[in-house]
Parts: C-alpha cells; structure tokens; sequence
C-alpha cells in the first residue's frame, strides 16, 4: 500500500474519501487497488459524481468538466441508463445558431463570383467588411467559446491537444481580420491584394462551424459506443412483487428489496434480483447473460439470476443478492470499468500525440516562414493561410480515439455475448496466446458430478463405505463432495458425525467416524495412510478407463471401499477445443485428478499434453514453466484450486459457473461457463485489434499526408493551396470516420466470419 505524506488528488469512491500519492498513482485507480492510498480525512472533497475523460481514464475529478490532456468533456465513471446529453444539447444549439449566421456570410464573400452586381459594390467596401465582422463574431466569440477556453487551459498546463491547434488557427484568421478591418494602415504591404488588407472572418467562422459539427457527429457516435451498457442497464425491472407474511401480494419499488424476501415472478416478467426458487417451476431466457438462445427450466433448488425473462410459469423465490451484488449489477460495472482501462498498444498513440502537437505548430511556423520568403504575392497573406490550415488539419483528435472507442466497443459486444472482459490489456493480449492450459473438473466436464459405484473391500459392506465417504464429505467443498452426500440421501444412508476433521490439499479428508481414523482420497493419501490398494486395483483401472473419478476410503489404515464419480464431459468441449487446436494453440491439462481417468477426458477430446494429480501451488508452476519457454498463457479454470494459476497466467480465464476467487483472479470471465467462450473471446480479440490498427493506420497516414498538402505542398504544380475551411472540414471528418470504422464492430458477433482476423 502506498503512503504519501502529500497527496495530490482526493476522490470519493463508494462514499470514502481515497488519496493518491505524487507518484501519480490515479492512474491505477479502479484497476489496482494496492495503489490507493489508506483511507484518511484529509482533505474531504464534495460528495457527487465522479466523471472521467475516455481517453485519459486516469483522470477523475467530482462533477462535469473538460480534460486537462485532450480537451473533451469528462463522462460519469460509473454507468447509468440516464443519458447525460448537456453537452451534446450545448454543442448542438451551438451549431444551429453558427450555420445560421455562417450560411449568409459564406453567400456574402461568394456574392463577387454568384452575382452580376455584387453586395460590397451596393453597400460599399466598408460596410460590407462590418457586415461581415458582425456575421462572423457571434459565431467565432460565442460558439466557438469553449474551443478557446480549452485551448487556453491547454497552454496554461502545457498539455497541448487538438484544441490547441485550433485555438491558434482560428484565432489568428479571426484576429488578423479585426485587425486588418480596424486598422488597416499597420499591415505590411506584402499582406495586401490589391492595395487592400484581406478578411478572414468567413473562413474563421466556417472553421468554428465545421468544427462543431465534428463535435456533435462525434458526441452522437461517443454515445452509442456504450450502448451494450445502457443494454444491460435496462434488463433489471424499476419493481418487484413481493409476498407479504399472510401470503398476500405487493408492488414495491426495487431498492426496498432485501435478501431473504420472497419474491413472485409473473409470466413474462423480469427477474428482479438474484436468488433461489422456493415453488413452482418455469422456463427462464438467460440469453442476456450467457448469450445461450434456449431457455432454461428452473425447479426447486434452481438458481436464477436477475434481468433474465420469465416465460410461460410461475414460481415464488427467495431473495439472496440485490442491488450491486447482483450478477447484472457485476457484469455492468465490470464492463464499464474494463472499458476505460488502456491497453498497450494506446503507449503507441500516446508517444505519438506527445510531440506531434509540437510537431505540428513547428510545421505552421515552416509553412509561414517558406511562404513569406518564397510565395507569391501578397506572400504574407498566403503564408496566414498555410499556417492555419496546417494547424487545423492536424488536430490529433483521431490519433487519440483510435483505441479507446474500439475497446469501449470490444468489451460491450463481449458483454452481450456472455464474454466479460476486465481489462482492454486482456483483449489484446487474447489473440497472442499461444498456449491453453485448461482444468477439468468445471471447465471441460460439466462440473455437476454424479456417486455412479460403491465398492466395498473385504471385511466392510457398500452401506459403511458410503456412510463413512458422506460424513467426512459433509465437511468438504470439493466439487465431488456433493455427489457423493447427495447419493447418500438417495440411498438413505445415515451419516454420523465427524471429528478432528482436515482438509489435505491435493490428497483428500481426514476425520474421526464413529470412534474409527477415516480418510478419503487419492492413491497418495492411501499411501500416507498405509492402505494397501492390491485388492481393488483392478477395478479402480477398470473405472479409471471409462474416465470414472475413484475415490478411496481408508479405515484405521486398512482400505475399506471406493466411491467412483462421473462428471460427463460438456457437450460444447470438444468442438471448442478443435476450434482452437485449429487455430495453433498449444492445450494443456492439468488435473488434480488421477493420470487414467485424465488419460480418458483428454482422449476423448483430443488432447495430447495431460498432468494429472497437479496440486494448485504445481498448476501455478506449470503456468510460469510455460511462459519461460516463450508462450503467452491462458488459464481456463472454474475453482479456488485455480485462482494461483489464473493470476499467474498472462490471460486467466474462469468459467462464470465457478467460485467467486477464481472468477476475481481471472480477467476474462465466460458467465456460461463454455469453453467455446474462449475461441470466440479470440476473435472478439482479434476482430477489435484488427480495427485499432485500421484506426491508427488511418490517424497517421490522414495527418502524414493532410499536413503536407494543407502547407502548400501542392502549389508550385497545381496551384492548389488548401482552404482553412476545408482543412476544418476533413479535420472533423477524420474523427468521425475513427469513430464509425470502431462502431462496425457492433454490427458482427465474435464467432461470425467477418470477425475472423485477417491471414497477416
């Protein structure tokens, strides 16, 4: 944990107020927590909102505002369904009012080439330059405003953007007119044409329309980048019915739901919250969590999740997870919080968007300088316009939503196809991994095993194994602890208490049943235990061939019996794996299980490299051999055993049907718990890289070759010298189209061929 005797920076999170340290630590803010610093009362900052840039994710501030680095409005950290749209509505009322005045300015300065006689001949040079003036004011002092002021700020910390650029080029057409209409006489002679000072005021207010028009386009396009969270946002219900003591029926409001209430859910109804059925039974569409089309028949026991539909039936459940605790309520602050994380290929445009404003006014002052010294006449008035244009067609507004708008996009398809990912640096790194390493239990079988034989050695009866299995399993949270206390009910076989009870990690159970040392495991249990295996050998092979899990009970160090287990192999599993065996990754078991039965699953599904009898510390161990030979790892795994290995890995990938701590060590989560998540998860990976590189590729070569012709390039063969206004024109477009290519993304699901990466 940090400690900073001078915090920079205080917000407020979960209403407590956290500081950072001079380190600049914000920046891991929400991605790491060990970089907060201890929770203190020093400098209390208001309670409100926090909003962040979504290009600049480490800055936060409480309440609406600009970026300091970029320049655009901050957006609420945390999702909402309500849309805030101040800005946009600002912008837009903005733009009407600017096309309003520009439009008969733009008919003005065009009126010597339109009309036979034009207006400045009727009204006169000097009241045709003052109309213009007051055309042009308005729109360049008032709605171009917050350019200025961003552009201003942008000096002030020396954190130059594109408003910097166009706070320059706008400002020097609009001032050089004021001044070339005000006092004409103090101009060099090498800016007039014609003996008179030119105006620039229609091309300063064509600049700060067109602009703004890029604003609203943009503003529009940042807003549905984030329609797969206000998606979810709206799957959960405002209310709930719940059932009063005496059984009667009530409408209350969502938040006054606690858990424990029992909750009716009516045909065609939203499930409110997440719980368990009590009563009744009906279908359920999970698709808006799981991606699955198919509903999903739920009975007593079953559990059900909120914001998925009810169908046909009825049923009554008990509350167990409301408000942020709910899945929904996961799923949605994940993504949001995943979709303003950075991934490593943003340092590229960062460095980049570093020195090329710099850059970029170091080219306006050449282009002026070039002009002034080699241009023809009036050279000065030509130069003005080089420079500007240069400023206003560079501005690196597309260099920087390049990847944040894809990976904003990437992460919400993901979501919507049941592919939570947490962080933008997982996505990229998904198409680079080269090996898989995958448990079994609850990642290729079902995780839903099932007692299939009791076999009881000499001197024991079938009745006491299982008696003596089920009570030290009542202890247990091994996924086959349940399978085998539940085949005891069924039996109605009855379980006696345990003492002295431990858990050996990797091996089994220990215990005291009825006065008598009990333990129940693994062969290598057996062997610390001194049970001798020779008399069931053949059938524990036998079982282990047909990809049986055995376990074995030892009794006062004598093999009593063994319990065998299936836990069938998911239907989805091996389609999965030849999709990504296909694809050239490396698959790799590892099993806590024993070799023959991992041996069965392995075959069966066509995998070559198995580890059997792994303990967790050896499954982390595997993972880090692995990355020392070169590869990048995934980690597919459902259970606490897994979580070392998760973490460890360069992509940890927990089944959604698993634990909690595998699912917080993981930072890509299938909430179906399907492996064919994971090659869909390749090409989600695969399809939003690919349209990053199109993006930057597109930012560079857009100002690589705009830059050029705006400073005049061009002239000495054609003449051409570009016009502000068109410079401001493509400037906009470029943004635009940055945002529309990421869009696209939407539009393909990730198993869909046009996703598919392309043969580079």
């Amino acid at each position: 944990m940090h400690v900073a005797a001078n915090p920079e920076k205080t917000v407020r999170h979960d209403g407590t107020d956290y500081h950072f340290c001079s380190q600049k630590c914000v920046t891991k803010f929400r991605a790491d927590p060990q970089h907060y610093l201890t929770p203190q009362a020093v400098v209390a900052m208001p309670a409100g909102t926090l909003f962040t840039c979504p290009m600049h994710p480490q800055i936060e501030q409480v309440g609406p505002g600009t970026c300091p680095l970029c320049g655009m409005a901050l957006e609420p950290l945390e999702a909402s369904a309500d849309e805030d749209t101040t800005e946009l509505d600002d912008m837009t009322r903005r733009l009407w009012i600017s096309v309003a005045l520009t439009v008969p300015l733009m008919a003005l300065t065009m009126g010597d080439e339109l009309m036979p006689t034009s207006l400045h001949q009727m009204l006169g040079m000097t009241w045709f330059n003052w109309l213009q003036a007051m055309l042009a004011t308005p729109v360049v002092l008032w709605a171009g405003w917050p350019f200025f002021q961003r552009a201003a700020a942008s000096f002030a910390s020396w954190n130059l953007n594109m408003f910097s650029l166009i706070g320059l080029g706008t400002g020097a057409a609009f001032l050089f007119s004021v001044v070339a209409l005000l006092f004409p006489g103090v101009l060099p002679a090498a800016f007039l044409m014609d003996g008179m000072a030119p105006l620039y005021f229609e091309a300063a207010a064509g600049i700060t329309t067109l602009v703004l028009v890029g604003q609203v386009l943009e503003l529009r396009a940042r807003a549905r980048t984030n329609s797969a969270i206000k998606a979810l946002l709206a799957l959960a219900p405002n209310t709930a019915v719940r059932l009063r003591a005496d059984g009667t029926e009530e409408e209350v409001a969502l938040d006054l739901v606690v858990p424990g209430d029992h909750l009716r859910v009516k045909p065609g109804a939203r499930i409110p919250v997440d719980g368990e059925v009590l009563e009744g039974r009906s279908n359920v569409d999970e698709s808006m969590i799981s991606g699955e089309p198919v509903p999903v028949e739920k009975t007593t026991g079953s559990k059900v999740v909120a914001g998925t539909v009810n169908q046909t039936g009825s049923f009554v459940f008990t509350a167990q997870k409301v408000g942020a605790d709910t899945l929904l309520a996961q799923i949605i602050s994940m993504v949001n919080t995943a979709s303003r994380s950075r991934a490593p290929i943003q340092k590229l445009a960062d460095s980049v968007a570093g020195w090329f404003v710099p850059a970029v006014m170091l080219a306006a002052v050449l282009a002026f300088v070039m002009w002034t010294w080699l241009g023809p006449a009036p050279a000065l008035a030509h130069a003005l316009i080089a420079a500007v244009s240069v400023l206003i067609i560079a501005c690196p507004c597309a260099l920087g939503l390049a990847t944040p708008i894809s990976i904003m996009v990437g992460i919400g398809r993901g979501a919507q196809q049941g592919i939570l990912i947490k962080d933008a640096e997982a996505l990229e790194l998904m198409e680079k991994v080269t090996a898989l390493v995958i448990d079994k239990t609850g990642t290729l079988t079902e995780g839903r095993p099932r007692a299939q034989e009791v076999v009881a050695a000499e001197g024991f009866s079938n009745e006491d194994v299982l008696a003596a299995a089920a009570a030290l399993e009542t202890h247990s949270e091994h996924p086959l602890a349940h399978a085998i206390v539940e085949y005891a009910q069924e039996q109605k076989v009855p379980v006696s208490a345990v003492e002295d009870f431990s858990a050996i990690t990797g091996m089994g159970i220990r215990g005291t049943v009825a006065g008598r040392r009990a333990a129940f495991g693994n062969a290598a249990l057996m062997a610390q235990e001194g049970a001798d295996l020779g008399v069931l050998q053949e059938r524990i092979d036998a079982l282990q061939a047909l990809a049986h899990t055995v376990m074995l009970l030892a009794i006062d160090g004598k093999l009593a019996g063994l319990i065998s287990v299936t836990d069938p192999i998911k239907a989805t599993a091996g389609p999965a794996i030849a999709q990504l065996k296909a694809a050239g990754l490396r698959i790799v078991l590892l099993t806590g299980d024993n070799p023959a039965t991992a041996a069965a699953v392995a075959s069966q599904l066509g995998i070559t490299e198995v580890h059997a009898e792994v303990m967790p510390e050896d499954k982390y161990r595997h993972v880090q051999a692995l990355q020392a030979e070169g590869c990048i790892v995934a980690m597919a795994g459902d259970g606490i055993n897994d979580a070392p290995a998760l973490a460890q890995a360069n992509v940890g990938i927990a089944m959604g049907t698993g634990t909690e701590v595998a699912m917080q060590s993981a930072r890509i989560v299938l909430v179906k718990g399907d492996l064919s998540g994971i090659a869909e998860a390749r090409l989600l990976s695969r399809a939003t890289m690919r349209n990053i590189r199109q993006n930057l590729v597109f930012a560079f070569g857009y100002n690589l070759l705009g830059v050029p012709i705006a400073a005049g390039v061009l002239y000495p063969w054609f003449g051409l010298l570009l016009s502000p206004m068109i410079a401001s024109a493509a400037m906009a477009l470029s943004s635009v189209s940055v945002i529309t290519n990421a869009l696209r993304l939407k539009a393909r699901a990730p198993g869909q061929k046009s996703a598919s990466p392309d043969p580079a």
